[in-house]
């Protein structure tokens, strides 16, 4: 899920001596534009990476990893943070990562279709049970995807269609229809979900849109009320990860940071900062989310071989929806 990526906590029993000699030479990550940290908390970073710690945002995932993979031989930095199971071949194949460090999984979340309750209620509209019914013309013109080329949370869902479908023809035909009925494709999940989501801060004109299922934890009204909902049947498992990048300035120091994210401080405030869930199952969740940010109900498109397909899959999206790569 994209939201603030909090450093917190960092002085907290991390025990890594090894931090003085890795703050000599600073510590630069390498993140999606979703990631937003206040000055306080860069201020905490700096107390694990050192003065010269710095955050470079590269774009979603998708062309956060074309420039990863363009850079390698001079990486822009020393550790990635955000590259997510439908990108991490990309990653793998075109070696972006160290020969002696890996992926390592931080945190996971279920992108999930999200509603606008208040707009459903008010049009005496049902609200849809399955994602698979937004082709229906009742829905026409009401929800808002991102472009599965720049957004892994498009790409996501693109994965979902063709593992809810029994042929790649039938996953083409029910796109074609998506696509006749109105469906917008924004470039990314911020300009989607806060420019064109009409439950969100942006108040746009689409009640619908892709998201998350713990998105609707981030959405209440002053009296406590939840302002969406997610479609949680049939939503695709996306697994984000950190890895320290080949031929990095100060690799140590990435595998510092990486070791911090998975510490039980780091793991614990994933939740209240970037609305996603901690990989460390022991982590108790926020109450609230409970109630308002449910994992999904089911999960599919985890199994297939998104390497082997994504250049086929993407060239059948880019066809359908008339965009480039």
């Amino acid at each position: 899920m994209k939201r603030i990526f909090a450093l917190v906590t960092v002085a907290l029993s991390l025990g890594l001596t090894a931090c003085t000699n890795n703050a000599v030479a600073g510590v630069t990550l390498v993140t999606h534009d979703s990631f937003v940290i206040s000055d306080e908390l860069i201020a905490e970073a700096k107390k694990l990476s050192g003065p010269n710690f710095r955050i470079i945002r590269a774009g979603d995932v998708g062309e956060m990893t074309g420039k990863l993979v363009l850079t390698k031989g001079a990486p822009i930095g020393d550790v990635v943070y955000g590259i997510d199971n439908t990108f991490a071949s990309v990653i793998e194949s075109n070696e972006v990562i160290g020969a002696s460090s890996e992926l390592v999984p931080i945190d996971f979340a279920d992108i999930c279709f999200n509603v606008d309750i208040e707009y459903f209620k008010s049009k005496n509209l049902a609200i849809p049970d399955h994602w698979k019914e937004l082709i229906q013309p009742k829905y026409k013109n009401l929800t808002v995807i991102e472009n599965p080329n720049l957004s892994s949370t498009g790409m996501g869902f693109l994965v979902s269609t063709f593992a809810a479908f029994t042929s790649d023809k039938e996953t083409t035909n029910w796109w074609s229809a998506f696509r006749d009925n109105g469906v917008k494709v924004a470039g990314s999940w911020e300009d989607a979900y806060y420019t064109d989501f009409s439950a969100s801060a942006g108040k746009g004109k689409y009640p619908i849109v892709l998201s998350y299922s713990s998105s609707p934890a981030d959405e209440v009204d002053e009296n406590g009320n939840a302002k969406t909902l997610a479609l949680r049947k049939d939503c695709f498992r996306q697994i984000e990860y950190a890895g320290v990048l080949r031929n990095a300035k100060n690799a140590p120091g990435g595998e510092t940071l990486i070791k911090f994210m998975l510490s039980k401080a780091f793991q614990e405030a994933l939740p209240s900062s970037m609305y996603v869930y901690p990989i460390d199952e022991s982590v108790a969740l926020p109450e609230s989310w409970t109630l308002r940010a449910p994992a999904a109900i089911s999960s599919i498109g985890g199994d297939l071989d998104i390497a082997k397909n994504r250049s086929a899959w993407l060239s059948a999206y880019n066809k359908v929806f008339d965009v480039a790569p």
